[in-house]
C-alpha cells in the first residue's frame, strides 16, 4: 500500500541521508586517521562508512518521490534500527578495544540513527494511505 509522503517524513528522509552520507564519507575517507584516535579498526571504519553509500542513495530516490511503500518506509526504519543494534553490540562484542573517545563515537551515532528511525517511524504513522 502506498501512501503521499508528507512534509515532516520527506524532510526526516533528506536528514538522514544527509548525515548518513556525511558519516560515511567521514569513516571511508577517515579511516585511517580515526582508526588511532577511535581505537577501532580501519578496515571496520571504511567499509561501515562505504557500506553507507547505497543506503544514502535509497533515502533520497524515496524521499524526492511524492509516494512511498509503506513497507519501504518500514524497512528504512528497520535498517537504521539494525544500525544501533550492531553498533552497540560490537561496543559489547568485545571484539574491538575502542578508546573513550570510540565509545563516545559509537553510542552518539547511534544515537543519531535511533533518533531518525524513531521519526520516520512517527512520520509514516501521520500518513493516510491512497487507493
Amino acid at each position: 500500500m502506498s501512501f503521499a509522503l508528507n512534509p515532516f517524513l520527506r524532510q526526516v528522509l533528506f536528514i538522514d541521508a544527509a548525515v548518513s552520507g556525511s558519516a560515511g564519507l567521514l569513516m571511508a575517507a577517515g579511516a585511517p586517521f580515526l582508526s588511532p584516535l577511535l581505537g577501532l579498526p580501519a578496515g571496520l571504519l571504511f567499509w561501515a562508512g562505504v557500506a553507507l553509500f547505497p543506503f544514502v542513495a535509497l533515502l533520497v530516490a524515496v524521499a524526492r518521490r511524492n509516494e512511498a511503500s509503506r513497507i519501504v518506509i518500514i524497512d528504512i526504519v528497520a535498517i537504521n534500527a539494525l544500525w544501533v543494534a550492531a553498533s552497540l553490540g560490537l561496543l559489547v562484542s568485545g571484539v574491538v578495544a575502542p578508546t573513550l573517545l570510540g565509545y563516545a563515537f559509537v553510542i552518539a551515532q547511534a544515537l543519531a540513527v535511533a533518533l531518525l528511525a524513531g521519526l520516520q517511524f512517527a512520520g509514516q504513522r501521520q500518513t493516510t494511505a491512497k487507493a
